[in-house]
């Protein structure tokens, strides 16, 4: 049976490459970085960098790569550019790590359009801390705790049948 459209625009894959989950986690970074600098420095521009996050967040919870532009520039441009060997992983966990991504992006913006700076740096450096260990170490915090969410039955095993036998 074919899909509908709307199905298959939201559609996040059931592998990824985890050469391109870290270089789209180092973006990620970099951004928050950016960010980050952008309101010690009142520079005004915060909201509106923190709400690129926000939108590439949404983007590759709702739909994996396909439109984020970061996740595009890096699996269309820089991997095959790089000549990374492929390590594929299971899906699911990097979509809820993204969303996890997501939620604190918002809750960052937020705190942005409300003044609490000191608050809106702090999510942030924890932002920035997750993306850094997953682009450099290849630690996907959100994966670990997606894995202990099957094993407590939080989440049913049939949501990711290959994360039941694979190692984090």
């Amino acid at each position: 049976m074919i899909k509908p459209a709307i199905n298959r625009f939201f559609e996040f894959p059931e592998t990824v490459n985890e050469v391109s989950a870290r270089l789209v986690a180092a973006g990620v970074f970099i951004l928050s970085f950016i960010t980050l600098i952008s309101i010690q420095l009142d520079s005004g521009l915060a909201p509106l960098l923190n709400l690129l996050l926000v939108i590439g967040f949404l983007a590759r919870v709702s739909s994996g790569p396909k439109w984020s532009p970061l996740a595009i520039f890096v699996t269309k441009i820089l991997v095959p550019n790089l000549k990374f060997n492929e390590k594929i992983v299971p899906g699911p966990p990097k979509r809820f790590a993204q969303a996890i991504g997501l939620a604190f992006s918002t809750l960052i913006l937020f705190f942005l359009v409300l003044g609490m700076k000191e608050l809106s740096m702090g999510l942030l450096i924890i932002l920035m801390i997750f993306a850094f260990l997953e682009s450099a170490l290849g630690f996907c915090f959100g994966c670990k705790v997606f894995a202990s969410l099957i094993k407590l039955g939080v989440i049913p095993e049939k949501v990711c049948e290959k994360c039941a036998n694979y190692s984090y």
